[in-house]
């Protein structure tokens, strides 16, 4: 099944139809107020003071459904006019802004307490065309997004990374613009449940990031070796056992393996 950023570019994927079915759908309001609460759990906000966050890709407002709900004033944004028509039907209490987060967060400095996102920041990984820079995209995002936010500030953003180097490029550009934090990891061993979670800090906070039970993943990016860089790693044993599987293959008659398999010879006097 293919993903949905292979598809098509998010204001096209999600037209009228889809939004429609995305917004309808219980078990998607389900997933994302789970992913939601998690997002502020790690936030860790002081429930006591009021707060103002902004939701990045806010789609037609289920996660700021549960902002409301959890007493935060909120302001969304959105490249998909679909979805924002949805929300806006939905009278969402969260005022809901039409930009692309690629091109930056047009917002006067230190404006958000704290911000969110919900399976939105990985179509930021995406070429949709010949002209796009997914690597400039991502650097503008972060760093309009650090000045968006008060000195101390945080960000939470759940998202679906295709592989190992999205994630790479994406703790990377968070990285050059200033952040401190990391990826967290929720059920890792679980292909099917594990969600990967960014949580990151705009300078020193009063209060810390809530990392209790949670699970810290740098990746690492494996390379494949080519025949030419193993043939240097492999031991005489390895040599020798290649050499006679290619044999074998070759329909040649072949000594069994044993304990002196490319045993080395006592030198002769």
């Amino acid at each position: 099944m293919s993903r949905p950023e292979q598809l098509a570019p998010p204001e096209v994927f999600y037209n009228d139809t889809e939004s429609y079915k995305y917004t309808s759908s219980t078990r998607v309001q389900h997933i994302q107020a789970k992913m939601t609460l998690r997002a502020l759990d790690l936030l860790n906000l002081n429930k006591d003071q009021p707060h103002f966050l902004l939701d990045l890709g806010c789609g037609s407002g289920l996660s700021g459904e549960i902002l409301t709900e959890e007493g935060y004033n909120w302001i969304g944004m959105d490249i998909s006019p679909s979805m924002l028509a949805t929300g806006l039907d939905r009278e969402v209490d969260g005022d809901l802004f039409l930009s692309d987060l690629g091109n930056g967060v047009p917002f006067r400095a230190g404006t958000f307490d704290a911000a969110i996102s919900i399976s939105a920041i990985q179509w930021l990984c995406n070429a949709d065309t010949a002209n796009v820079d997914p690597k400039k995209r991502l650097l503008t995002f972060f760093n309009t997004l650090y000045s968006s936010l008060r000195r101390g500030g945080k960000f939470v953003a759940q998202f679906y990374p295709m592989n190992d180097t999205q994630t790479e490029s994406i703790l990377n550009a968070a990285k050059i613009a200033g952040f401190g934090g990391g990826l967290v990891i929720d059920e890792p061993e679980s292909k099917r449940h594990k969600k990967y979670y960014l949580v990151l800090t705009a300078g020193l906070s009063e209060r810390s990031i809530n990392l209790v039970g949670a699970e810290m993943d740098a990746p690492e990016i494996k390379k494949r070796l080519n025949k030419k860089q193993m043939r240097k790693i492999e031991t005489a044993k390895e040599f020798v056992s290649r050499k006679k599987e290619t044999m074998r293959r070759r329909g040649k008659h072949v000594a069994a393996d044993s304990k002196f398999s490319a045993r080395k010879r006592r030198p002769r006097f």
